[in-house]
């Protein structure tokens, strides 16, 4: 099969391209680095000519909330319109774990409108969410420091390796459209704040981790929705394993 990853040269989107291609696809990462931009749409109709997949791992520059809503909804705009001419069968789109629990999330708000956009759009499709990425943890934290302090709060993530996600993104690609969602989350419930002290005793570099329920991006939170529930498939590797490595 031809399937065309945007966002294919990023954290995600490069491991799903090298997982299809060892599995006989033909993937193609579409990035503006590439030549193809889903905001604009240029370069879409070229690299979707024949396309039979299409996945969408791309992610805003921004977090604010008028211009991830910009984003998310104006490259879903452009892909669908290109898609339903090159005669995609399969969308598969990468979204996060209770996204529609918190209302007053901006960038939460303009993932959900994604979702709506490609529930609405007429192209099969699966969705697939996840919960916040290992990767995602040391800029949290570098966010949150404060001199040689690190302010996180005590609120409760089960985070997932970038790998375990790429995976399911890759086999959801191979596989027939769900039209619907598919949640996936790493094997352990932990503390943000726990998690920092993690990453600070196997990478020590003179921070001290305090917790404080009012600072950095997950503050305000609700507690348990970054977790997800039962319906959640579980990935193997650990936090404190892939620390070890990476």
């Amino acid at each position: 099969m031809k399937i065309v990853v945007v966002g294919g040269t990023g954290l995600i989107g490069s491991q799903v391209v090298a997982l299809l291609r060892d599995g006989g696809h033909e993937a193609v990462p579409a990035a503006p680095s590439t030549g193809v931009d889903a905001l604009t749409g240029e370069g879409l109709a070229g690299a979707l000519k024949g396309a039979d997949v299409v996945v969408d791992v791309s992610n805003s520059p921004s977090f604010e909330t008028e211009a991830a809503l910009d984003f998310f909804t104006r490259s879903a705009h452009n892909l669908f319109e290109a898609e339903r001419e090159a005669g995609v069968r399969h969308h598969v789109a990468l979204s996060i774990v209770g996204v529609d629990q918190v209302p007053d999330y901006g960038y939460y708000q303009a993932k959900v409108a994604q979702e709506e956009a490609v529930r609405g759009s007429g192209v099969p499709y699966s969705i697939v969410r996840a919960t916040q990425f290992f990767e995602f943890i040391a800029p949290v934290m570098g966010m949150s420091t404060e001199g040689t302090e690190v302010r996180l709060p005590s609120l409760r993530l089960r985070p997932i390796a970038s790998a375990d996600v790429a995976a399911v993104v890759a086999e959801a690609a191979q596989g027939e459209p769900s039209n619907g969602v598919r949640n996936i989350a790493g094997p352990e419930v932990h503390r943000l704040d726990r998690l920092g002290e993690m990453t600070l005793a196997a990478k020590p570099d003179g921070r001290t981790v305090a917790t404080d329920e009012a600072a950095g991006v997950f503050a305000g939170m609700p507690d348990g929705v970054l977790i997800g529930d039962d319906t959640a498939q579980l990935a193997a590797t650990r936090y404190e394993d892939w620390l070890k490595k990476n």
